[in-house]
């Protein structure tokens, strides 16, 4: 099997796997109800810890009528900003402050929660629930605040409720400086008998958001549970419930930059769910219940994330907190063992040349001169192949009725000339998940998003907002969306053209019109890619050429 042959197979595979999800349609919006504890009866002498179910809530009011509905607690910090409802205790309020929803200078921040009664309501909750007869707090119990109302770094805030036969629920809020809101819940017990409760966090999303859908990227539910990471699609939750049982992990729900996440108590056993009623929600309820004996008082802490998925932030939560595997919540992928350390060498980078795009190429260069060896294996052989692909041509044309003649006298060439026609393709190989580890790690991390470039380019996790169609804006015509053709990506496609000029052609005419068709299908398919990766895969092409120029000037082979 030649050469051309095998990279021809690794080249399409790679990029038909990468492409097809964008070919799917939009996501189906959902709907939402509220969530309540569901009692049950107890079991025996030890009680067993209850499902946590929803209830169905009206939702059609504006966000800011449905924020003015309940009594509130303000939180602020230096990167959110919010309130908490009295009516349920609901973390439902939160906007990220040092986030803009889109590049075009309006200044309107990113707002991730919303109240339960909005039509995208999105919120997180945290009680107890009983398996006896105890009334506890719901999502519909009015709280009240002691002494101050306002959450801060220096300013906990301290919610109380009185169920009327004995038992009163306090909830201490505290909050860092970035995005971990810690509860410490507290059962005081003056009825006359012992009651066993079960501490629980909730995660309630109404409707699936608008997804990229693209298969290196998980957005949807997702936990670590004992070892085991758990991705779930929306779609898939819809279909079935999922169930986990562990002592040690988190929960949440992930978009591509944001997470919610609810964190256990160290050492508490809990069932973690993923489910769909009317709602998303994920959620752990801990299996063992805390026993609150008279005159005595119990209490479980639950730590929330609700932020940005930046990666010291989250890097350092998992090592300074002990929240286990929680790096996992960015979504490294398979080559996480490549991928992350390219994050922290190209944030390296960044911060040393200050623009993320310089940061881009210098990386994809840096990646290609450790390459430089076996990549020169590589163009070597391919230089070689091509070289001779007049003297194989006339081989062809002079058996052409006898193939096994012209196998044979292939194997000579070969063995004259020294060439092994597949000794280029391991080469290759090695180099792959390395390249694909930096297209992973451009398009999951948050850092690269709203980064200017030079020129035209202000966002390079946006596409190229230029078309060839209006010669690049010097024509007053805004051409629709499949017409937005940009520069960076035209530059890509003639760069891969000329590229494929210098490796060696297919000798099938049908595959050879093919692989010509291909960078125009590429140019094409990655004008929507964000421009950071279209600049790295662009400085990529001119790099390989540049070397196998190089190769095929030095490379000559005598054919006798």
């Amino acid at each position: 099997m030649e050469n051309k042959n095998v990279l021809a197979a690794v080249v399409l595979s790679t990029f038909v796997i990468m492409m097809w999800q964008f070919w799917y349609g939009e996501p189906v919006p959902q709907t939402q109800n509220q969530e309540q504890v569901q009692q049950q009866q107890l079991k025996g002498d030890k009680p067993s810890a209850p499902s946590i179910s929803q209830k169905k809530v009206e939702t059609k009011l504006t966000r800011s009528d449905a924020i003015n509905q309940s009594d509130r607690i303000k939180i602020e910090n230096s990167s959110i900003v919010g309130s908490i409802a009295l009516t349920g205790a609901l973390i439902d309020d939160v906007t990220l402050k040092n986030y803009n929803q889109d590049n075009t200078g309006d200044q309107t921040k990113v707002i991730l929660l919303n109240p339960k009664k909005y039509d995208q309501a999105y919120f997180l909750e945290t009680g107890w629930a009983t398996s006896g007869n105890e009334i506890v707090p719901d999502n519909q119990t009015l709280w009240t605040a002691k002494g101050n109302k306002t959450l801060t770094p220096n300013t906990p805030v301290e919610l109380e409720w009185n169920n009327g036969q004995g038992l009163t629920f306090v909830k201490k809020f505290t909050i860092d400086d970035q995005y971990l809101i810690t509860i410490n819940e507290e059962i005081k017990n003056n009825s006359n008998q012992t009651v066993n409760l079960f501490h629980y966090a909730q995660i309630t999303r109404q409707e699936k958001p608008e997804i990229q859908d693209f298969f290196i990227l998980h957005e949807g539910l997702l936990g670590i549970v004992d070892e085991t990471l758990t991705e779930e699609d929306y779609d898939d939750v819809v279909e079935k419930k999922k169930t986990f049982n562990g002592s040690q992990g988190w929960v949440g729900i992930t978009d591509k930059y944001w997470l919610t996440a609810v964190i256990p108590e160290k050492g508490k056993n809990f069932k973690a769910e993923f489910s769909y009623d009317k709602s998303f929600k994920s959620n752990y309820i801990v299996t063992d219940a805390t026993t609150v004996n008279v005159k005595q008082t119990g209490s479980n802490i639950s730590n929330l994330f609700i932020g940005a998925k930046e990666v010291s932030v989250i890097d350092g939560y998992a090592e300074s907190k002990g929240f286990h595997k929680f790096d996992l919540a960015i979504d490294w992928g398979w080559f996480h063992f490549f991928t992350k350390p390219l994050f922290f060498i190209i944030d390296y980078l960044f911060k040393w040349c200050g623009n993320f795009g310089i940061a881009i190429i210098l990386l994809t260069a840096g990646v290609r001169l450790i390459f430089f060896p076996l990549a020169n294996y590589s163009f070597v052989s391919m230089a070689k192949m091509k070289a001779l692909q007049p003297e194989m041509q006339r081989l062809k044309d002079l058996y052409k009725e006898d193939k096994q003649k012209i196998q044979m006298e292939m194997m000579n060439l070969y063995k004259r000339e020294k060439v092994n026609p597949i000794s280029g393709c391991l080469p290759v190989m090695l180099q792959i998940p390395f390249f694909f580890a930096i297209y992973k790690m451009l398009f999951v991390t948050i850092e690269m998003r709203h980064a200017p470039f030079y020129g035209w380019i202000q966002d390079l996790s946006a596409a190229d907002p230029t078309s060839i169609f209006n010669l690049f804006g010097l024509i007053p015509w805004d051409p629709p969306g499949f017409l937005i053709i940009g520069a960076w990506p035209i530059i890509m496609g003639v760069t891969m053209y000329i590229q494929q000029k210098l490796n060696p052609a297919p000798p099938d005419p049908i595959q050879a019109k093919i692989f010509m068709f291909f960078p125009f299908f590429l140019t094409i398919l990655l004008a929507s890619f964000p421009s950071g990766l279209v600049i790295y895969w662009s400085v990529n092409n001119v790099l390989t050429m540049a070397q196998q120029y190089v190769i095929i000037r030095k490379t000559k082979v005598k054919t006798v």
